[in-house]
């Protein structure tokens, strides 16, 4: 059985964790497929816009259980190197990057899902940090992506319990975008993704950007970067055609362009 499945459906690339026996949980096809794909996507301007999703009951449990206590410090600094790729990759792309989580997200499953522009999850799904219950410590970038969204005292409070997290509380939280029900998460994934697929992914790609560098830069050199980025966007086909269709009062066609 492939460990990733891969397929595009007209503008979006739909990426499936699939090795649900395990409920989804990363070995080295899996992620540097997931690695592959996203570095395809982002060569490919027919793309213009990822879903990532878990096959079976689950989105993705994150490191296998079954391999830990057997393998070496050598293999293990492998593996998190590989990971540590794959989370690169999906914050370098310069285009949205949606996950759709149901079930469980645990672990470095829930480290990927943060690493993704956008989280949609169904209300019966949960989140756990659960590195602590077998003494270790986050991988995938959990420690920096998390207290940057709900701040350190309670980003420490989940690593250090490790305890499952409802979907309603991330979605309070801010960490979740979207909470749908359970039987209606492919449909609404696929409203999401289809609607920033017809975006202008030239503005999307700056924006991605230019959010995520706004945490380690100043207002000085963002209002510059901003000034910049506009000077160049305007020079865009998108950019034409959105104030075309805006005179003519119909929706924009964009081109990704």
């Amino acid at each position: 059985m492939q460990s990733l499945l891969v397929e595009k459906n007209d503008r979006v690339l739909n990426i499936t964790l699939n090795r649900p026996d395990s409920l989804n949980s990363f070995d080295e096809n899996m992620l540097t497929g997931l690695i592959e794909a996203i570095d395809e996507a982002g060569r490919n301007q027919e793309v213009r816009a990822i879903v990532i999703r878990g096959a079976g009951r689950s989105f993705s449990a994150g490191g296998d259980v079954k391999t830990m206590g057997s393998t070496t410090s050598a293999q293990v600094y492998e593996h998190i190197g590989i990971l540590n790729s794959c989370i690169k990759a999906i914050k370098e792309i310069e285009k949205p990057v949606i996950a759709a989580v149901h079930g469980f997200a645990a672990g470095a499953g829930f480290n990927l899902a943060l690493a993704c522009d956008l989280i949609i999850a169904s209300e019966s799904s949960q989140f756990a940090l659960s590195f602590s219950k077998v003494g270790l410590i986050s991988d995938g970038g959990g420690s920096y992506f998390l207290p940057r969204l709900i701040g350190p005292h309670l980003a420490k409070e989940f690593f250090f319990t490790g305890e499952p997290v409802s979907a309603r509380r991330m979605y309070e939280l801010g960490v979740i975008n979207r909470m749908v029900p359970a039987d209606r998460l492919e449909e609404k994934t696929d409203e999401l993704t289809s609607t920033l697929a017809m975006g202008p992914s030239k503005a999307y790609g700056m924006m991605k950007k230019m959010i995520d560098r706004s945490f380690t830069t100043t207002l000085d050199e963002m209002l510059e970067q901003e000034r910049i980025t506009q000077t160049l966007m305007i020079s865009t086909e998108d950019h034409a055609e959105g104030v075309s269709a805006f005179k003519e009062k119909r929706t924009p066609s964009f081109s990704g362009n």
